[in-house]
């Protein structure tokens, strides 16, 4: 019976931590988990878990496994607990997918799709010349795009900050036409009054939806924005655990979700959150604005949830100033979009082949990403 023996940890930039499983037939499992900006501290979390629960345990048992690393311990939940769950839930999956010789999907019931539909972000933190480079993005063959709605937005904000985003979305639009998706994400930026203007403003333009209108705290305001509005409501990416989901699923006022698969417990947890969503007719498309194992883990669970619409994926997105998703694997052409979509790798495991000279060679360079803190005009401190 194969079992894990080892562990590496390995921070690379721009901001991201790999986790690299051996077990004891030599067979490597890699995961990503993550923090954006907490990277130290989840790394100690997946520590603690891999010294006290896993080494030496066998690879299979993966459902046990989890179930002991969320409920080993007595306090349970939140971004970093469940981040470090995820990536080591990733490798496990990843190594049994090896093992077996089979890709994750097909050891969780085999495709529902072929292929899956990304989108690509334009126009940064603070957007601006959106539709020159959705012209652009386009161009280049994807057929969907999100991209911020807006910089700093006060409490109740002046009229002027509603119009700058819908001129912004009416840039793009009139840049692609109809047939291209556009997600507008509010990123948590936005309170519950100026959601329902800016919902209700934006909504001649047909987003795809609008992402994270309130933050997770709020969600008991969801029911209400929803109702101001017939733009399609995405939330979930901080939002951690099926537990977490159960409230946006019964009050019905989500229409896609958005888990991640590095933070919300990875593939075996999101898979749950996935069939949870099917049953509340609400879609799924994991958020991923991060590295390549992360990518290969959200397309393996796309690959096999019927409710799966669109993934997200970081290429030359504007956190990735020093190196990139593909730069990390030793065959980039599987994450080949072509038409704007990406196809379902057939490999074994997460269907990826890391590159592990070159991880270990970034890994010997210095990490510190932190994401910014911005302050409004009076000197409070503003959702970033």
């Amino acid at each position: 019976m194969s079992r894990i023996t080892d562990y590496e940890l390995f921070e690379v930039p721009p901001r991201w931590l790999f986790l690299r499983i051996e077990t004891s037939d030599g067979v490597v499992g890699w995961g990503e988990p993550v923090v954006e900006g907490r990277s130290k501290t989840v790394a100690t979390a997946v520590e603690e878990l891999m010294d006290n629960y896993l080494l030496g345990e066998p690879v299979n048992p993966i459902e046990d496994h989890w179930q002991t690393m969320y409920r080993g311990g007595f306090y349970r939940g939140g971004p970093v607990l469940m981040s470090a769950i995820a990536g080591i839930d990733q490798a496990l999956w990843d190594a049994k997918g090896k093992q077996l010789g089979a890709p994750v999907y097909e050891l969780l019931g085999g495709a529902a799709r072929d292929r899956i539909e990304v989108y690509q972000w334009i126009g940064g933190d603070r957007p601006s010349e959106v539709a020159e480079e959705a012209r652009q993005k386009i161009d280049e063959g994807f057929s969907a795009l999100k991209m911020n709605a807006t910089e700093e937005v006060e409490r109740v904000d002046d009229p002027a900050t509603v119009a700058d985003a819908v001129d912004r979305l009416r840039q793009v639009r009139e840049a692609v036409g109809d047939e291209v998706d556009i997600g507008v994400d509010f990123h948590g930026r936005v309170t519950k009054p100026m959601a329902k203007r800016l919902a209700k403003a934006l909504e001649p333009y047909e987003p795809m939806f609008i992402e994270e209108p309130v933050l997770p705290e709020q969600n008991d305001a969801l029911p209400d924005i929803a109702a101001h509005t017939t733009i399609p409501i995405a939330t979930g990416e901080r939002m951690f655990s099926r537990w977490d989901f159960k409230e946006v699923f019964e009050n019905g006022a989500v229409d896609v979700i958005q888990p991640d698969l590095s933070h919300a417990g990875g593939i075996t947890e999101v898979k749950k959150i996935a069939a949870m969503a099917e049953a509340y007719d609400v879609a799924l498309a994991p958020h991923c604005p991060l590295g390549p194992v992360a990518l290969a883990s959200c397309i393996q669970v796309d690959a096999c949830s019927p409710n799966a619409v669109i993934q997200e994926q970081s290429l030359n997105i504007h956190y990735n100033e020093t190196s990139d998703v593909l730069d990390y694997l030793a065959d980039p052409s599987v994450f080949d979009y072509e038409d704007g979509y990406v196809s379902v790798p057939d490999g074994p495991g997460l269907g990826i082949e890391i590159n592990e000279e070159h991880v270990r060679e970034q890994a010997e360079k210095s990490v510190d990403w932190h994401n910014p803190v911005w302050r409004h005009e009076d000197g409070s401190v503003a959702e970033w």
